[in-house]
């Protein structure tokens, strides 16, 4: 499975600048953990969907330009053009962005104006991926949301599938990461489900000699 390397991995992408600690909300927000595991509980039994779209969503803002939470940023006047609203991010689950919200609303009334967005996201992530089977890892806290959002950053740092192999390893030896390390990150994204606009071109109708892109045999696409 890939989680085990997955959030590993997230530990080293590159995060807000803040100095990061397992208990920083201790003495700040002590009934933080609390109010997150609640909120993500009820969340995903209501609706399940909710971890693969939290996972992915996270895995989008962190890897476009840090663990900031640029990626819930909406457009408006002063960024008129937000990651949220990327052609890539565009597909991003509503029951993430619903889950985020729901629980920054119950600390904001226990302790306003103290627990930030990025962190908010990072711990309900780990929480919802432990909730379905995956691992339990400790969640380095103190991270400072961003107020910049650029969608120009989503193309030139997300792989997209009609990109070439080579392309994709760029992208991420870019970042630092290994070959073995990329696929576990992109692996990570099978606990949900892909979007067929995604591939379809390469299933269907491909050219005028072959219903398939060649190179993907047909029992390769019947799974």
């Amino acid at each position: 499975m890939a989680f085990p390397i997955l959030f590993l991995l997230f530990l080293s992408l590159p995060f807000s600048s803040a100095k990061l600690s397992v208990d920083y909300y201790q003495k700040t927000c002590p009934n933080f953990e609390k109010i997150v595991s609640e909120n993500v509980f009820a969340k995903q039994s209501a609706s399940p969907a909710t971890a693969p779209g939290l996972l992915r969503l996270f895995f989008h803002d962190c890897i476009t330009d840090g663990c900031d939470a640029s990626i819930l940023v909406t457009s408006n006047a002063y960024t008129p053009h937000a990651e949220r609203d990327a052609d890539l991010n565009l597909s991003l689950s509503g029951d993430a962005f619903d889950v985020i919200a729901k629980i920054k609303n119950a600390l904001e009334l226990s302790c306003p104006g103290v627990v930030s967005c990025s962190d908010i996201v990072a711990q309900a992530t780990r929480d919802l991926v432990k909730m379905v089977g995956g691992p339990y890892y400790p969640v380095r806290l103190g991270r400072k949301d961003s107020t910049e959002s650029d969608a120009a950053k989503v193309n030139a740092n997300l792989p997209t599938p009609s990109m070439s192999m080579d392309r994709i390893i760029e992208k991420f030896t870019s970042k630092g990461f290994t070959v073995k390390e990329m696929v576990a990150m992109t692996g990570a994204h099978t606990i949900g489900f892909t979007h067929c606009k995604e591939f379809i071109n390469r299933i269907y109708n491909f050219s005028k000699t072959s219903d398939a892109d060649p190179p993907c045999t047909r029992n390769w696409w019947l799974g």
